[in-house]
């Protein structure tokens, strides 16, 4: 039992880090029943939180308990296992075997002396890195849909306004959850309407690259998403010389054939370029194409306490359904309050995750 405690402080603590594309690893340093250190791998290219815990300490006789496998190769930083072995840790327990092949961490800890053992809170230790575990696998980001919608399901009223149908709780959540993932995609028709930054204003965020969804190339060389370069322009517009030739004064252009940007080829050019994860954030448009696509691995959504009625704009268009057999099935993950508004976090029913709390 008490493996499962650490291994928990250990899982709080690598959510304090923004390692993208590293993956999130906690690590906490136990002797005698105690826990003497704590650390977390802050950044890419920072220390890796076995390090950080066992830096300038005696760790004889101590066991090392860690989120996932400790590396044995060279990156930006050198080797955790040489550094585990050379500070003399006697056990490492790790919840995750590293998805990535170039790991034999457990072997060369084991073959140094040091008694391994894996498979502690493994499941919740693979959620928490579900972007890293998808990318390392398939090399293919993990995409999340993201929307905030009213009790019957309405995205925006019947004239296209929208905001806010959150509180500014959520809001402010949105802005975390940018900080969080590596890239935000919206359709033109949110740029146009909304006119927005799609940065992470929060403390000690980073802002992820921008992806815009644009066929027909509507979008104006002025709009506010265009304030540092850092987006992804996506159109079918190559016709448009004179307008492609202005935004890439602004912007990366990605030129796609035919008369809609494919979304699945999208998604594996940004997967490309080293984009692990994709936040998609609308509009409905955008929303159903990637739904229908099957590329959605999670679903965000924030559920305001309000009513619409009448005929405005739901979550999800395309063509309707005759049977139920038909729907989208889910799997409910984690359902909470945040400020006055109802965060849902679901995967898709083909995915097969137990649910377990971290």
């Amino acid at each position: 039992m008490r493996d499962e405690e650490y291994m928990q402080r250990a899982l709080e603590l690598s959510l304090k880090g923004n390692p993208s594309p590293n993956p999130y690893v906690g690590a906490v340093l136990v002797r005698d029943g105690v826990i003497v250190s704590e650390g977390y791998h802050s950044r890419a290219g920072m220390p890796h939180a076995e390090v950080e815990v066992i830096r300038g300490r005696d760790c004889r006789g101590a066991t090392l308990y860690v989120t996932l496998e400790p590396c044995s190769h060279f990156g930006r930083t050198p080797p955790c296992t040489k550094a585990i072995i050379e500070a003399g840790v006697s056990e490492v327990v790790y919840a995750a075997e590293d998805p990535t092949g170039k790991v034999r961490g457990r072997e060369e800890l084991e073959a140094a002396g040091v008694t391994v053992r894996g498979g502690v809170l493994r499941e919740a230790a693979e959620r928490v890195n579900e972007v890293f575990f998808k990318y390392s696998r398939t090399g293919i980001p993990f995409v999340v849909l993201k929307c905030a919608m009213t009790l019957d399901g309405q995205i925006a009223t019947s004239t296209g306004e929208s905001r806010w149908i959150t509180g500014e709780a959520a809001r402010n959540h949105v802005h975390w959850l940018r900080s969080r993932y590596d890239s935000v995609l919206v359709g033109a028709g949110t740029v146009l309407s909304d006119n927005p930054r799609l940065t992470a204003r929060v403390d000690g965020g980073r802002n992820p690259l921008r992806v815009i969804l644009d066929g027909r190339l509507r979008i104006q060389p002025d709009a506010a998403v265009f304030a540092d370069g850092n987006v992804v322009v996506a159109t079918t517009g190559g016709k448009n010389l004179s307008k492609v030739k202005t935004i890439e004064e602004k912007a990366t252009v990605w030129v796609f054939n035919g008369d809609r940007v494919d979304v699945t080829e999208l998604v594996r050019r940004l997967g490309g370029m080293g984009i692990t994860s994709v936040l998609v954030e609308g509009g409905a448009e955008v929303y159903t194409e990637f739904v229908e696509a099957g590329l959605v691995d999670k679903f965000i959504v924030f559920v305001a306490p309000k009513l619409m009625g009448g005929v405005n704009t739901p979550i999800l268009k395309g063509k309707a359904i005759k049977s139920l057999k038909e729907a989208v099935g889910l799997m409910f993950w984690d359902v909470r309050l945040v400020g006055e508004d109802v965060l849902v976090e679901a995967y898709p029913t083909r995915q097969t995750m137990t649910p377990k709390s971290i």
